[in-house]
């Protein structure tokens, strides 16, 4: 079915600089699931979840609550549904209607449609049947009971708080990852972030790349997911200005600093994300007297020769040695300080591949707050959204609604630092943070 152009003037509408008024982007959302025949009807939604039954819900978030639902023909489904009293749901309901409406890629959540009935606004997905990797990788630091059945970010460790639908977890123990699992999860988010910024209609930065926003499926096929920060970038500019929302511990320091966002800032957080798969280890929470963080000790022990002892213990017996320091090489150029200093993801897809012939040598991680300066280039090609290029974390304005001050973030990060340090101990050989 040809789509008329209007289409994509509704997509871009909201990401044009400039306020909109809700009752503009409620109506672009009706035309926008109209013509891509995405509209659900509201009673199909209610038979399908049992009328909104608390036996099928997933977890809730900023936007409202999440729900499993099946529809007649035997599908099953999460529904997002907007609370009628959440301004940040509202906001990040619309800004992922509009920019999953024609994207689809095997490695990003696919966006089934979508439904506005007198005050009830709900998204319909794909049901991801794993749980997400935060889940499998980082069990030792959230504390989950048996009987828990939906995973929630903590508001207090992050720039927003989001929910991710995923099924429940029917024991503590969790199930473990081999080597050719973690490398073909690294596989699918390089190729699903490749195609957003690339290979996509326009190009779309996510802006909250880190474990949790990636479900994984029956094969244990990664998804990228949670678009509710996500933006439309130009395609004639190197960077925008904006305020600043996002994870602690995956965003790029020219981001948290300056507010200057560029897909680089996609390939940051996807490096972290990287090697804390390799490692078992997750960054906001690492601990050791030694290093500023997990990616401070990847390069250091990268740069005496040890990479392997990066490795998590547990894929002694499964890992492929050069593949795992090539990876873990990979990590290490995407969390360089310079923007222009990472790669590409088009050219970590293709390193992934096949053997590169040869790496370029990483320089060592930029800490967020640390000595990081922006470099002094030409003004060219850049524009504003939001005129925050300041150093420190802007919590006014249209990104507000996914943000808290960075007064909060601090004191959440020393607060993880100091419950960590108390369960922790540092390793004697100086090589793991080893849990007591």
């Amino acid at each position: 079915m040809t789509k008329p152009k209007s289409l994509l003037q509704n997509l871009m509408k909201p990401f044009k600089f400039g306020s909109r008024k809700g009752g503009e982007n409620e109506e672009d959302l009706e035309k926008i699931a109209a013509q891509e025949q995405k509209h659900f009807a509201f009673e199909t939604l209610v038979s399908a979840t049992k009328d909104f039954h608390p036996s099928n819900k997933l977890g809730e978030g900023g936007f409202g609550p999440v729900y499993k639902g099946k529809l007649d023909d035997g599908r099953e489904i999460a529904v997002k549904r907007l609370s009628h009293s959440s301004r940040q749901g509202k906001n990040e309901f619309t800004t992922e209607a509009k920019l999953l409406a024609r994207v689809q890629h095997r490695n990003v959540v696919s966006l089934l449609g979508y439904c506005v009935h007198d005050m009830e606004k709900l998204l319909v997905y794909e049901y991801v049947v794993n749980e997400s990797l935060d889940k499998l990788l980082f069990s030792k630091y959230l504390h989950l009971s048996s009987s828990m059945f939906f995973h929630v970010d903590s508001p207090s460790s992050e720039i927003g708080s989001h929910n991710i639908f995923v099924v429940q977890s029917k024991s503590n123990s969790k199930a473990h990852l081999d080597w050719r699992q973690r490398f073909d999860i690294i596989m699918g988010i390089a190729r699903g972030l490749q195609y957003l910024h690339e290979d996509s209609h326009n190009v779309i930065i996510h802006r909250d790349i880190k474990a949790s926003n990636i479900l994984l499926d029956d094969r244990w096929v990664p998804k990228i997911a949670d678009f509710g920060m996500a933006r439309l970038f130009p395609e004639d500019q190197t960077h925008i200005n904006t305020r600043v929302v996002g994870t602690n511990g995956y965003m790029a320091p020219e981001y948290v600093i300056h507010g200057r966002l560029s897909v680089k800032a996609d390939v940051y957080s996807f490096g972290v994300l990287v090697l804390e798969l390799i490692s078992g280890q997750k960054n906001s929470a690492f601990i050791n007297a030694d290093y500023i963080n997990l990616l401070d000790w990847a390069y250091k022990l990268y740069k005496e020769g040890e990479t392997m002892e990066i490795m998590d213990p547990t894929l002694a017996t499964s890992a492929a040695a050069e593949l795992v320091k090539t990876c873990i090489h990979i990590g290490l150029l995407c969390t360089q300080g310079e923007p222009n200093s990472r790669p590409t993801m088009r050219q970590i897809v293709l390193w992934l591949c096949k053997k590169p012939g040869h790496l370029e040598e990483p320089t060592r991680p930029v800490v967020p707050g640390s000595r990081y300066r922006r470099s002094r280039r030409p003004r060219t090609g850049t524009s504003s959204t939001a005129g925050t290029s300041s150093g420190h974390f802007d919590s006014r304005g249209s990104d507000s609604s996914t943000s808290s001050s960075n007064t909060n973030t601090v004191t959440a990060s020393a607060s993880v630092s100091a419950s960590a340090q108390s369960s922790t101990r540092v390793d004697p050989y100086g090589k793991r943070p080893v849990s007591s």
